[in-house]
């Protein structure tokens, strides 16, 4: 009787993993041919058409480019960077990184469920029963959740990709995932996009971006916000520390 059983279990088991597995398809085929489209000499190059089409249709614009965004986050394409720099000289700091923490949230949600319903349901119950190391590190997840989930959107040197995949493998909830995700990338969020408002102001003056423009207060200031970014984290943890949590 197990046997007969066994194929259409297999089938669903394949069936539930196909969306991620189409996912880290495109994402690999993505790697290697989109790399020269999503690029900074892209960006500059298309910059004058980019800006003519959002004066002529601004909510058009809008619309494209949180799908855009949501197509590159979910699935893993390179050119996220440069996306979030794009939302900043085409729509300035505010609101471009409002549309930058859209599309990126969004896109991060596909992957994450994608993941969530194709293995983490399945490793998540086996860490649960598993023992010694494995079983600790998911405890010590499970027990500080929402802190990890923000450190690991703080930290820059996280990889998005891995930030969005391993709260879907050990079974964070759906609703912490995307909270955490909104709020946790908000800062990173606008200090790339400041640096490509700034961006668009060197444009807009017919210049060439050089390391003189770092000194510039629009470009320097988002460079600082990013370096204090890094450090929080260990601010954080020294903090955590202090109060004996």
């Amino acid at each position: 009787m197990s046997d007969m059983t066994a194929p259409p279990r297999e089938k669903s088991d394949f069936m539930r993993r196909l969306p991620l597995i189409g996912i880290l398809l495109v994402a690999a085929i993505g790697a290697f041919t989109l790399r020269d489209y999503l690029s900074f000499d892209a960006l500059v190059q298309n910059r004058e058409a980019l800006i003519a089409f959002r004066d002529a249709n601004y909510l058009l614009t809008v619309v494209a480019f949180i799908l855009a965004y949501v197509v590159i986050v979910a699935f893993s394409l390179p050119g996220a960077t440069i996306a979030t720099l794009t939302g900043g000289f085409l729509f300035a700091t505010f609101p471009g990184a409002l549309f930058n923490i859209t599309g990126a949230t969004i896109g991060a949600t596909i992957i994450f469920l994608a993941a969530q319903w194709g293995l983490g349901e399945k490793l998540s119950a086996k860490m649960d029963s598993s023992q010694g190391a494995v079983k600790k590190i998911k405890t010590a997840i499970d027990d500080n959740q929402w802190e990890a989930l923000f450190l690991i959107r703080l930290v820059p040197a996280v990889p998005f990709f891995v930030a969005n995949l391993v709260p879907a493998l050990v079974g964070v909830p759906v609703f912490r995932f995307v909270v955490t995700t909104f709020l946790g990338i908000i800062p990173g969020a606008v200090v790339y996009t400041s640096v490509g408002a700034g961006l668009g102001e060197v444009f807009a003056r017919g210049e060439t971006p050089n390391l003189g423009i770092i000194f510039e207060p629009h470009i320097l200031l988002p460079i600082l916000g990013l370096c204090a970014l890094a450090t929080l984290p260990i601010i954080l943890k020294a903090v955590r520390g202090k109060k004996g949590i």
